[in-house]
């Protein structure tokens, strides 16, 4: 949910704005400096718009449109082919995606909704808010870049180019160009197509650099940080499972998920999804140590049909099941640390057989989708994570990336990879819409071409 403060400050601010902006045009003696100072500086007013136009970087644009002509040339001719490409496949897509959506709808289907590749994103519904500035700034500067091409092309095509500007749409910003509608109509259809498509076109080749950035960047920062041997803890959520005495702190480094290697952030998604889709683990212990540790308990069914035998105060220990040569559900309330360190993982009480020394192969009894999860963090002493694997994916934060020297920061790579991330994804989303011959969109002649 977005919550209530950033409504209220939202709207609010709006509300404060509009009406300073009614009053000031309302008022006989502030009425025409204030539109003049408005016009002076290029802003006008609306509500929820706000927008910001400007001819200081005129100069700019017409420097870049005149550089290299036959470049620009071919450069906004491979752009218009994209264009027109990108025209059939956005529609194919965004049809895709309608009928999925319809799908859902009508068979309830939740799964259906990970497959789409496009989804609406709304800031404090699906989007957290601690992400809002990766966000804003990637539409902005997808935005940028859009329009940049749209004027590079236009004065390449010698279209007058009237002015840059930038605008804010509720909370939402953006950016769009001015150019002289006549001479954008006088040009041939071929030189306009190459205008209207420059903004598609550079929205894809931003996503791409985003990308390759994304792809060398173990090689780019290799002086400073070093990766392949584990996955650095940033962050872990004050609620988290996680948290506590023995638990994971910021600059651990996780090596190991029971016997699921760890090299970096991949590595942990993936272990902790073959942890939760597989059964649970068992560990091997001697008859003897067995028989040392358990102790008499009362078995009881839970609610879901699994197994419960120890107090249920109990923070230590676990209840553990194991099978063997006369019954197959024998259940022992066991100290969880005591029997699973120095312990080899095992599936049956086969795979315990060493040494001609009696051992069983015991598993947790443990609620559905409940786990018990050994993670490796050396030089600490292990973390034993009861619950859902879901729940430690969600709540810890890692990096493929350790510093070389104490004094380098452990969030600088995860804020390139992240800010890269929603570059590509929103950088694309921009150049699919834009590229759909819709009204108000790149694929409609207008005064200006904007988004």
């Amino acid at each position: 949910m977005i919550p209530i403060p950033v409504v209220v400050c939202v709207l609010g601010g709006w509300c404060a704005v509009y009406l300073a902006d009614t009053l000031l045009k309302s008022s006989s003696s502030l009425k025409a400096s204030y539109e003049d100072w408005l016009l002076t500086y290029g802003l006008s007013i609306s509500p929820f718009h706000m927008r910001w136009q400007t001819a200081l970087f005129n100069r700019q644009f017409y420097s870049w449109g005149r550089w290299k002509p036959k470049f620009l040339y071919l450069w906004f001719s491979v752009g218009m082919v994209f264009g027109i490409v990108a025209m059939f496949g956005s529609v194919i897509l965004l049809g895709k995606t309608l009928m999925q959506t319809l799908t859902q709808m009508l068979t309830e289907a939740p799964r259906a909704q990970n497959d789409r590749m496009l989804q609406v994103v709304v800031p404090g519904v699906n989007l957290p808010v601690s992400q809002l500035t990766y966000f804003f700034s990637a539409i902005l500067i997808s935005g940028v870049i859009h329009e940049v091409g749209h004027g590079v092309a236009a004065i390449r095509e010698q279209v007058r180019f009237n002015g840059f500007g930038i605008f804010i749409f509720i909370v939402y910003p953006g950016a769009f160009v001015d150019l002289f509608t006549t001479h954008l109509q006088l040009i041939s259809p071929v030189q306009q197509l190459r205008i209207f498509c420059a903004g598609v076109w550079h929205n894809f080749v931003l996503g791409v650099a985003s990308f390759m950035v994304l792809f060398l960047l173990p090689a780019i920062l290799f002086p400073f940080y070093y990766t392949g041997v584990g996955a650095l803890v940033t962050e872990v959520a004050e609620d988290s499972p996680a948290n506590g005495p023995r638990g994971l702190f910021v600059g651990d480094l996780v090596t190991n998920l029971q016997d699921c290697p760890v090299y970096n952030v991949e590595d942990w998604n993936s272990c902790l999804g073959d942890i939760s889709e597989k059964s649970q683990v068992g560990y091997c212990v001697s008859a003897a140590t067995l028989q040392q540790l358990s102790f008499p308990t009362r078995v009881y069914r839970r609610l879901d049909g699994t197994v419960e035998c120890c107090n249920n105060s109990s923070l230590t220990d676990i209840c553990f099941s194991y099978s063997n040569k006369l019954d197959s559900h024998l259940y022992a309330c066991l100290p969880a640390r005591k029997v699973i360190e120095a312990s080899k993982v095992c599936r049956t009480n086969m795979d315990c057989q060493k040494d001609f020394v009696p051992s069983f192969c015991v598993t947790p009894s443990l609620e559905n989708q409940t786990r018990l999860i050994r993670v490796k963090h050396p030089p600490h002493i292990d973390m034993l994570y009861v619950g859902h694997p879901m729940h430690l994916q969600y709540t810890v934060s890692l990096s493929s990336f350790v510093p070389r020297q104490n004094f380098l920061s452990i969030d600088l790579p995860v804020v390139i990879e992240t800010f890269c991330k929603y570059l590509i994804s929103l950088s694309g989303a921009l150049a699919v819409i834009n590229a759909v011959p819709c009204f108000a969109l790149d694929a409609h002649h207008s005064k200006s071409c904007n988004i």
